[in-house]
């Protein structure tokens, strides 16, 4: 099951990864949170990593 982050005003956030190649030829794991279930969902938030909500309302990952 993804892990779901609901912010303040009730909406619900899935917390997905996806690995991308730059261009030195080095991997790169992205985190980001969507509306939506997408291919990539986590179940858990990455060790060294907590959730916190931006006064927007949007989730974001930070290093703890």
């Amino acid at each position: 099951m993804a892990y779901t982050f609901t912010n303040s005003k009730g909406k619900k956030y899935y917390l997905h990864s996806k690995t991308i190649t730059r261009s030195t030829g080095k991997n790169t794991t992205l985190y980001f949170f969507s509306g939506e279930l997408k291919a990539g969902q986590l179940d858990a938030v990455p060790a060294g990593k907590v959730v916190v909500e931006m006064k927007s309302g949007l989730p974001v990952l930070k290093n703890k």
